[in-house]
């Protein structure tokens, strides 16, 4: 059957095959600068809250572990996620202290966003987890590192909070700076920013 007879008459001239391939190879030559997606998930945790941890941690595992090249970027308050649990005051200054002391520092000791009636929240959250056999965001960090997942400090939070590459944990990867997550988001499948 041809173009010609599947086109009802008057609705559009019949083009020939030469034509279609002229229009195929323009449209080829125009996607050809095109960035191509990876299979990538790239996650940006800018949020230090236990409800945003949690599901910052399970994403970025569950990707790797169904194959999917995994990358997250902390920056600002999510950078607290990956503070060492024993490192509490952090900084050069006063306002760097006095940011370290309100934030409690590591996945452990994160607070809910919402309902953490005085830390009893996340306690609560704990103990379901540990009802429904939920791994916790420290030990998905954990398994992100095994997973190969690849856990990155932003590098202008550390300035601005005084925090140092001892007071985060071990095997991250090198901090890196906004240019160099936004080259790690443009070729990702998936980006979010939790």
């Amino acid at each position: 059957m041809s173009l010609a007879e599947l086109t009802p008459a008057g609705t559009a001239p019949e083009v020939s095959y030469a034509d279609l391939l002229v229009r195929v190879e323009a449209l080829e030559a125009e996607q050809g600068g095109q960035v191509k997606k990876k299979n990538k998930l790239t996650i940006i945790a800018w949020g230090g809250d236990l409800d945003r941890i949690w599901p910052t941690t399970i994403l970025a595992t569950t990707a790797a572990a169904s194959g999917m090249e995994s990358t997250v970027f902390f920056t600002f308050w999510g950078l607290f996620a990956i503070v060492k649990p024993g490192v509490r005051i952090t900084g050069d200054n006063w306002m760097q202290k006095m940011m370290s002391a309100m934030n409690p520092g590591s996945a452990q000791k994160a607070k809910l966003s919402h309902y953490n009636f005085a830390g009893a929240g996340p306690a609560m959250f704990k103990k379901l987890a540990n009802d429904k056999q939920v791994a916790k965001p420290e030990e998905l960090i954990e398994t992100a590192r095994e997973l190969g997942v690849r856990l990155i400090p932003c590098q202008m939070t550390m300035d601005l909070l005084g925090l140092k590459r001892a007071d985060l944990l071990d095997g991250l990867e090198d901090p890196i700076g906004a240019a160099t997550a936004i080259a790690e988001m443009r070729d990702a499948a998936v980006s979010l920013f939790i």
